[in-house]
């Protein structure tokens, strides 16, 4: 695993863990407050896999020049 995974795994269990206590301690305002930030970041991370698998493979047909006159 790459060190920057590890890091943004340890970030999201951390954020998750943090609104774990909040929801214990009855603080469900701020659990609200961060539900959109925990769901976006968890959005992103799915998604980066993909583009940059994505991204990684050259497009053959792209690289080629119009034959134009």
């Amino acid at each position: 695993m790459k060190p920057r995974q590890i890091v943004v795994i340890t970030v999201t269990a951390t954020v998750f863990a943090w609104s774990v206590v909040l929801v214990a301690a009855g603080q469900t305002a701020a659990v609200a407050a961060l539900a959109p930030a925990l769901g976006l970041t968890v959005q992103q991370i799915l998604h980066t896999p993909r583009s940059r698998t994505a991204g990684s493979q050259p497009n053959a047909a792209a690289d080629k020049e119009d034959d134009a006159p």
